[in-house]
């Protein structure tokens, strides 16, 4: 296993407490339908989150990152020379207004969902034969619109197989003694 990939995984086996809060509602398909990886390789860099099927790299950045600005941009430019789009957020905003996270990044699926490309209509519709198949619509399945509350984001089908749905899907805060 190459260097990198050894990192990744020792990365998604000590999660900050942010990473483990989102990945909770990005994990098995859950925002908008589509499949997130967690700490996955990249152009020699690992990302925190990134979307594969929309080319999306979300990044979740703590105090540190102030000092190393430089470095965050030149990798934000490596990532984009290779398509992605780079979402960044501060680790206390993932943790105090995760939904209001979750609406952003969910926005911007939808801006870079690309529309599936529809086929070319048959010889009889073009000529005007069929008139219904040659006007229909594309049928696409939209994604649902900004999330506004935590009922919203908690309502997620798969929360409902776990028995989890209405009861309120953020971790409750144990207090330590």
């Amino acid at each position: 296993m190459d260097e990198t990939r050894l990192k990744a995984r020792q990365l998604r086996n000590a999660a900050t407490d942010a990473e483990r809060r989102l990945w909770q509602f990005l994990r098995s398909r859950q925002l908008g339908g589509f499949r997130f990886r967690r700490q996955a390789p990249i152009a020699g860099y690992i990302a925190d989150f990134v979307c594969p099927e929309l080319k999306l790299v979300i990044e979740l950045d703590g105090g540190q990152h102030l000092e190393q600005s430089d470095y965050d941009a030149h990798r934000t430019l490596v990532l984009e020379r290779h398509g992605y789009r780079v979402l960044r957020y501060w680790n206390n905003d993932a943790l105090a207004a995760t939904a209001d996270v979750l609406a952003d990044v969910l926005r911007t699926m939808e801006e870079r969902e690309s529309t599936p490309p529809r086929p070319s209509p048959t010889l009889r519709a073009r000529e005007g034969a069929n008139p219904r198949l040659s006007s229909a619509p594309a049928s696409q399945e939209r994604l649902s619109p900004a999330l506004a509350s935590e009922e919203e984001l908690c309502s997620s089908p798969s929360l409902a197989q776990q028995g989890r749905a209405g009861e309120g899907c953020f971790p409750k805060q144990e207090t330590q003694k």
